[in-house]
């Protein structure tokens, strides 16, 4: 079945600045579940200039403890690849995010978008869209799923949260 979650902002900051703090916020002692965010390809195409970046994140595994009797889902820490695409001239990155743990039994995706503002070229737009489908776990799916969902509610909150704090620093 699965569950999605969507968000849009609206930074009140310029594209360039906002893109830099998105690639600096994680790890961050404002979100303790990010432990590590390692680049592990980054490349630009000479004819476009889209800078291509690859990169995986280390998270601690946030399952609630009465459900990780399940084997499976005991894992000390999940991994998640992201692959961006930043296109500076046209103003806009466009990221793709997957977990890498458990993939024969659930899947995220997550697809979000940073470009520069119809209302004011001087604020970034942000856009989200991520997904969750569990299987596999006959009558967890739905409790996984739901935990999920709002474990991502939150993450976003959160996520948003550290990108105001990141920026409101930047202007000093």
């Amino acid at each position: 079945m699965g569950v999605t979650v969507e968000v849009h902002r609206v930074y009140r900051y310029p594209f360039e600045q906002v893109v830099a703090s998105y690639l600096r916020k994680y790890p961050s002692p404002m979100e303790k579940h990010v432990t590590a965010v390692e680049t592990v390809e980054e490349k630009t195409d000479l004819s476009t200039g889209i800078i291509y970046r690859r990169r995986i994140a280390t998270c601690r595994n946030v399952i609630p403890e009465i459900l990780r009797k399940v084997s499976v889902l005991k894992v000390p820490d999940i991994y998640l690849e992201e692959e961006s695409w930043l296109n500076m001239e046209k103003r806009n990155m466009a990221m793709k995010s997957h977990c890498l743990t458990w993939t024969q039994y659930a899947s995220l995706s997550e697809e979000s978008v940073f470009r520069e503002s119809l209302e004011n070229p001087n604020w970034t737009d942000f856009t989200q869209k991520g997904t969750i489908s569990v299987t596999g776990a006959g009558l967890l799916n739905c409790v996984l799923e739901a935990f999920a969902q709002s474990f991502l509610k939150q993450g976003v909150k959160k996520g948003i949260k550290i990108m105001e704090t990141l920026l409101q620093e930047q202007r000093g």
